[in-house]
């Protein structure tokens, strides 16, 4: 029996991994990846737009220049980036020429996010390519965004695109069969999730392979919040199985689905959960904290003991207790600087209103 997802699947985000690029610079164009390549195409003829998220700038960077153990400064990373993504794009366009398709290359950084114009100036680019039959090959702009190489990775931002052209699915390829569980010291792939739980988070690990690549389980979960919140479901998969898009699309049991939410986050607060980087922090007393938490509350001036970073009215900011526990985060009313010029906080002036706040 066939997988139902909620609605026709007509628009995919596809994440695939440095592993399987890496693979196919150093043995020649790989069978997997050419075949990753002509389901592209087979989905594209069946109507079905498609988007590709790929890591592999700095592994096949490092290929290049012939390092075998990733670097650690930011900018020998930065420097192998810009090296990989050259390749990264040559590799691509060869194989979608081959196919008589054309595509293009996207980078990306936390501002296209984080600034609302650029957010849908992104979102009416990638529709216009999509309208055309082009497929988008999107990678974080690694040469001047610090956030990937530090802290960041493809998962994350894979969810951040699906999200921003409200796609039906996104399909992240890894190197495992799905999400899984050992027992008895068997690996038990979970066939679907319908939330995440603290005990399904628990499970998730990081990788092992820090020689290429970064991320892991933990990650890919961190992608799962933000697409399902965003009511779209997501399954990871092997990438290198036997027809693996045609089979997820068309409904197969392979690999893990994760159920979309059935309450979708409005986009205004799904974009200030996850598509905007907090410019700071506001550390909140005892009753604010217990006025935010029964909903539906303004963070009024009087609950702020204290401030963090050097944010600007309409920035993003966390809100936190005093045991450094995340409340919520939204849009600030103040700068960092006007509240240090506030000395009268007794008043109802509201730090952040509730339409502009999520609770974590």
């Amino acid at each position: 029996m066939l997988r139902k997802f909620q609605k026709s699947i007509k628009k995919v985000v596809v994440k695939v991994g440095s592993s399987l690029i890496a693979k196919s610079q150093t043995q020649g164009y790989k069978k997997e990846l050419q075949a990753l390549i002509e389901q592209i195409c087979a989905l594209q003829k069946k109507n079905v737009q498609v988007v590709l998220v790929s890591s592999g700038a700095i592994a096949l960077g490092m290929n290049e220049m012939k390092l075998k153990k990733r670097p650690i400064d930011l900018a020998s990373l930065q420097a192998l980036a810009a090296i990989g993504q050259n390749i990264l794009m040559r590799l691509y366009s060869d194989l979608f020429k081959k196919r008589k398709v054309v595509c293009a290359q996207v980078l990306l950084t936390w501002d296209d996010f984080s600034h609302r114009e650029r957010f849908n100036n992104a979102r009416n680019t990638f529709c216009e390519m999509l309208t055309q039959g082009v497929v988008p090959i999107v990678n974080e702009n690694d040469t001047i965004s610090t956030e990937e190489i530090k802290f960041g990775d493809n998962d994350k931002l894979s969810a951040l695109v699906a999200s921003l052209i409200g796609a039906d699915l996104l399909i992240i390829l890894s190197d495992v069969e799905g999400f899984y569980e050992i027992k008895d010291g068997e690996k038990k792939v979970f066939e679907e999730i319908k939330q995440l739980t603290p005990e399904i988070e628990k499970l998730a690990t990081g990788t092992n392979k820090k020689e290429i690549s970064k991320g892991g389980m933990a990650t890919k979960l961190d992608a799962v919040k933000i697409v399902t919140k965003a009511k779209i479901p997501c399954v990871i998969a092997h990438g290198e199985t036997k027809d693996i898009l045609l089979r997820v699309v068309k409904g197969e049991k392979i690999g893990t689905l994760f159920l979309a939410e059935e309450e979708k986050l409005v986009s205004r607060k799904h974009w200030i959960s996850f598509g905007s980087k907090p410019k700071g922090i506001l550390m909140i007393d005892d009753g604010a904290k217990e006025a935010l938490l029964k909903g539906g509350k303004s963070l009024l001036l009087p609950g702020i003991v204290s401030w963090e970073g050097n944010f600007k009215k309409n920035d993003v900011v966390l809100v936190k207790d005093k045991k450094q526990n995340e409340i919520a985060r939204g849009i600030v009313n103040y700068s960092a600087e006007e509240l240090e010029q506030i000395v009268d906080k007794r008043g109802k002036q509201e730090a952040i209103h509730c339409d502009n706040m999520v609770l974590a």
